[in-house]
């Protein structure tokens, strides 16, 4: 393998593994939800809010961590977020009940979101435009895999071990990548680039210049429709597929690994086509093409043509087109703040977050159905085509020639 090619990987592997690191915190601890609630003499709707006090944290510690990076440097931040994040899910193993287990999932979202930040900035630091596409898809790979397996891991510590040894495992996981991080990554943020004077000046400052930007704000928001689309499909697949078509557990982990595989495989098609394709081009290609095979989904759900078989075929365009988009979306917002890139980042991962969260409850509100869920992921893909031809010039004339 040429040294080039030698260093990308080293770069994918690395920051793939960090931005993996809060889907593991999520989806290898689902398995043990029902233990945790009995364990903790609580209810199974406490304990799934343990997960989304994490979500909320992630979002939340984006928002803080990312004016760090960019004050401070990558590595210092990361490292103290993962030494944190080690801590807290050590402490998570040793409650004694709910109230005091949501409090330290809380944190552990908010700690180890330093992770996912300083993965995409140090994209933005060390490559831009289609490269810096290519890689975000690559990273695609890593973070694609990382929820297909992390229950199984879960499943595995489970099999021989107490629902408390899941957080024992994340903590070791945190404690290797820290390691990774201390003697193999560079710091990339150059000292004559980061902010200067304090940092809650920066940060204000930061988020202002953001804020105003209309294309960097819908190239935020885009992707953040395009996972609450994923997010619909994941919150209401169980009832959907278990319940109203009834798959086993079994059929319905078979299902679920093999629309992952398509969203991994349309990542690293995106990552070849980006080298010769604009990514403004290729996003507006995803969103454009997921739109119209979700209306067809649609059609299916509400007539039952072609039976389940149809709706699962149909179903896995839709999901496969995912990844035209969040990458090239990415790459392009941060292509315009480069100064301030952890920022930045962080911006795009909380209104992503933010987006997705608004969107993906309302399949369950609206009965966890194929339908609803169809009409749910219409809604956010017609949504999506509209921020970007409002706020972006990729649907006007010559406008995916122009820098956006």
């Amino acid at each position: 393998m040429p040294p080039r090619s030698r260093s990308v990987l080293r770069w994918v592997l690395m920051l793939g593994s960090l931005c993996a690191l809060p889907a593991f915190t999520v989806d290898m601890y689902l398995p043990a939800l029902p233990q945790v609630a009995e364990d903790l003499a609580s209810t199974d709707a406490m304990a799934q809010v343990t997960v989304s006090c994490m979500l909320i944290g992630g979002a939340v510690g984006q928002i803080v961590i990312g004016p760090l990076s960019d004050r401070f440097g990558r590595r210092r931040p990361l490292l103290v977020g993962l030494a944190l994040h080690v801590v807290t899910s050590l402490l998570c193993a040793l409650v004694t009940d709910m109230p005091m287990l949501i409090a330290l999932r809380l944190l552990q979202g908010f700690f180890n979101s330093a992770a996912a930040v300083a993965a995409v900035a140090i994209v933005r630091d060390r490559f831009v435009g289609a490269e810096a596409a290519r890689i975000l898809s690559r990273l695609m790979l890593v973070i694609g895999v990382a929820p297909m397996f992390a229950p199984t891991v879960g499943t595995l510590v489970l099999a021989v071990a107490s629902w408390r040894w899941v957080f024992v495992a994340l903590a070791l996981i945190g404690a290797v990548l820290a390691v990774v991080v201390l003697k193999v990554m560079p710091e990339t943020h150059a000292p004559e680039s980061r902010t200067t004077g304090g940092v809650g000046a920066a940060a204000l400052r930061g988020y202002t210049t953001l804020l105003r930007d209309r294309h960097f704000i819908a190239l935020a928001v885009v992707p953040g429709l395009g996972f609450g689309v994923l997010m619909a499909y994941v919150v209401s697949s169980p009832v959907v597929f278990q319940e109203g078509y009834g798959l086993t557990q079994g059929q319905y982990a078979l299902l679920f690994g093999v629309n992952g595989l398509g969203l991994v495989l349309s990542a690293q098609l995106n990552a070849a086509l980006v080298r010769r394709v604009a990514p403004i081009r290729l996003l507006r290609l995803g969103i454009v093409a997921q739109a119209i095979i979700s209306v067809v989904l649609l059609g299916v759900a509400i007539t039952g043509f072609g039976g389940l078989a149809g709706l699962l075929v149909v179903l896995w365009l839709v999901l496969a087109f995912q990844g035209l988009i969040p990458s090239n979306a990415s790459a392009l917002a941060l292509s315009r703040h480069g100064e301030i890139a952890g920022t930045a980042a962080a911006m795009i991962g909380a209104i992503q977050s933010l987006v997705a969260g608004v969107v993906s409850p309302l399949a369950g509100f609206l009965g966890s159905t194929a339908t609803s869920m169809a009409a749910v992921m219409v809604v956010a893909l017609a949504l999506a085509i509209v921020v970007l031809a409002v706020a972006t010039p990729a649907f006007r004339k010559g406008g995916w020639h122009l820098p956006v």
